[in-house]
């Protein structure tokens, strides 16, 4: 299946998903800017309250716009880096959070390979509005299986290439990550590796999310949690300066 991206997808998705913030948002810029008149604050004061208020509005749709719109992730053109599309892996593993918009893509550009998909999302534990949206749209890969993170329905050591794309910041307990990576780990080929892609905890993304960042973890955090998990290569390559592509086996 060609899945072709319509122009801002990845920025519309966000102010759709989360919509809530922003319509929040613009209430209190409304109410912001009606104080700052009532009180008749001095001009400089009020461009600078209404500059900081708009940068930590406008900037995280600017810096998604860039990522998801118009650096090529989509486009999977960074797999060229790692060397996978000449590796020609035949068993693929790709898990989401609820949100699948990797597995066509991936099929396309592994058409040969086997590909299952496993998606980890609780609705008890996962009930933010935004991923209760966002899987009211995604699109489905056939047989993709709802999965608990601390197992995984695939055999032991059969597995090539796991694909964790913008995933597992949705498991937010350290244990319960490392229990899912042991997991990865259990079902690779002794050669196999788990491709990861990550926003982090770093200050790139302070300066697009502003407090918004902690919703990511830092790149200590994650190698930790692959070291606890059992694997003893980490590679790290940045793509764009807001996220992190890790390359991680035995």
């Amino acid at each position: 299946m060609e899945i072709k991206r319509r122009k801002f997808q990845g920025v519309l998705n966000i102010l759709s998903f989360n919509r809530h913030f922003y319509v929040i948002g613009l209430l209190v810029l409304v109410v912001l800017i009606a104080a700052l008149n009532f009180y008749k604050i001095p001009l400089v004061i009020t461009g600078i309250i209404l500059g900081v208020f708009l940068y930590g509005f406008l900037m995280p749709l600017l810096v998604s716009a860039y990522v998801y719109d118009f650096s090529g992730y989509y486009n999977f053109n960074w797999l060229d880096k790692l060397g996978l599309k000449e590796e020609q892996p035949k068993h693929l593993v790709n898990i989401n959070a609820g949100f699948d918009e990797t597995s066509f893509i991936l099929k396309n550009n592994f058409p040969e390979a086997d590909i299952k998909v496993f998606d980890f999302y609780d609705p008890k534990q996962h009930t933010e509005p935004a991923i209760v949206r966002a899987r009211k749209v995604s699109l489905v890969y056939p047989n993709t299986q709802q999965i608990k993170t601390n197992r995984i329905p695939v055999s032991s050591n059969s597995v090539d290439v796991v694909f964790l794309l913008s995933a597992v910041h949705e498991i937010r307990s350290y244990k319960e990550k490392v229990l899912f990576l042991k997991e990865c780990k259990r079902i690779c080929k002794p050669n196999g590796t788990v491709i990861t892609v990550e926003h982090l905890r770093d200050f790139s993304n302070f300066l697009a999310f502003s407090i918004g960042f902690t919703h990511f973890f830092s790149r200590k955090t994650w190698k930790k949690a692959f070291t606890e998990a059992g694997f003893s290569i980490f590679k790290e390559t940045k793509f764009t300066p807001f996220m992190s592509i890790f390359r991680c086996s035995s």
